[in-house]
C-alpha cells in the first residue's frame, strides 16, 4: 500500500465508529474503511479527521496511532531498494 493510500485509509479508519477494544478483524477494518470513504469521500474523511484533532487532541493522537498500527499490521508497506 503506498503512502498516500495508507494515509487516506488511516483517516477513514480514524473517523469510523470502530473501536480498538473490538479487536477488529482485517475484513472488518477493510469494510469499515470502504464504508467511510463511500460515506464521506476523500475530502470528507480528511475534514472530519482534522475536526476531531481540533476538538479532542488528547485522544485523537492515540486513535490515529491505533489506526496506523492496524494498517501497518494488516497491510505492511513494501520498501523498494536497499
Amino acid at each position: 500500500m503506498n503512502r498516500a493510500v495508507q494515509d487516506l485509509a488511516a483517516e477513514a479508519l480514524f473517523v469510523s465508529d470502530i473501536q480498538p477494544s473490538e479487536r477488529p478483524t482485517r475484513h472488518a477494518i477493510t469494510q469499515t474503511i470502504t464504508a467511510m470513504l463511500l460515506c464521506y469521500g476523500n475530502d470528507g474523511c480528511a475534514a472530519e479527521f482534522a475536526a476531531q484533532f481540533g476538538d479532542h487532541p488528547d485522544t485523537a493522537a492515540r486513535r490515529m496511532s491505533w489506526a496506523r498500527g492496524e494498517l501497518n499490521r494488516r497491510h505492511p508497506r513494501r520498501h523498494s531498494g536497499p
